[in-house]
């Protein structure tokens, strides 16, 4: 189990009290009996709070790398891969201050706004909870939100310690929505989008000579616009998602992202 990574937090930001968890994406201590089966833990329940005082600052920096707090969760979906935390942060601080509890069901992520709630499904076996996002972090790779441990049990995670998953914020009270069927050849990493057909194109040329692939140009209209998107993959898996986007690292590409066809 590794430690927390310190975080320094800009002197704009000095106000707001900001904890992170920073783990390893792979946990190989299995924790204590919980004192209820997990299976029986409820979902959080979407409802209204206040911003918290703590864990919000406008923007924070981690291990040289800055994060812009969002300023609404509405709308938010994005894909990527999981990780879990548990008895080595059990009973410590979160972000907004709050004590962390794993048998709770709870997450961090590294930008929403604290606290909200997020419908969680993990792509490779359709499961899906809801968690009460409470906590920064995790700050490892190019991991996309950390659960407590009873949520990652219920999303049958524990023992691979990673999977790729769908996080959608829900905006209050709202009702989550019909968790994703996902197959394992509809998940793509996407290296780039354009409204040019040309710029797609010579992207795809880069890919192809740095011998990244299979790579593709898939063409969509979004709201009457054309939009052309570079694809790698299918993706089965978070070994494979992690190989693609450190090869894309190496040619340039920082910020590719899992995409569901």
């Amino acid at each position: 189990m590794t430690t927390r990574m310190r975080i320094i937090v800009t002197a704009s930001c000095a106000l707001g009290f900001l904890s992170a968890c920073s783990h390893a994406p792979v946990r190989t201590e299995m924790p204590p009996p919980p004192p209820v089966n997990p299976m029986n833990v409820p979902d959080a329940v979407p409802r209204y709070e206040p911003r918290s005082a703590n864990g919000n600052p406008p923007f924070y920096d981690v291990d040289g790398h800055r994060y812009f707090v969002l300023a609404s969760a509405a709308g938010y979906v994005e894909r990527g891969v999981a990780s879990w935390y548990g008895p080595g942060f059990h009973s410590g601080r979160t972000a907004t201050g709050e004590i962390y509890d794993m048998y709770a069901m709870t997450g961090a992520h590294k930008t929403l706004p604290l606290p909200c709630y997020a419908q969680v499904t993990n792509l490779s076996n359709g499961r899906s909870v809801i968690v009460r996002v409470n906590d920064r972090g995790p700050f490892v790779a190019n991991r996309l939100i950390d659960l407590s441990y009873v949520a990652a049990a219920k999303l049958d995670m524990l023992r691979e310690g990673t999977t790729l998953v769908e996080v959608r914020a829900l905006d209050g009270p709202a009702t989550p929505l019909p968790a994703p069927l996902v197959a394992k050849n509809d998940l793509y990493v996407q290296a780039g989008a354009f409204a040019e057909e040309r710029n797609a194109e010579r992207l795809l040329e880069r890919l192809r000579s740095a011998g990244i692939g299979p790579a593709f140009i898939r063409a969509d209209d979004v709201n009457g616009r054309h939009f052309y998107r570079v694809r790698v993959g299918p993706v089965p898996d978070v070994a494979e998602f992690d190989r693609l986007v450190a090869d894309l690292r190496g040619v340039g590409i920082p910020d590719a992202r899992l995409a569901l066809d």
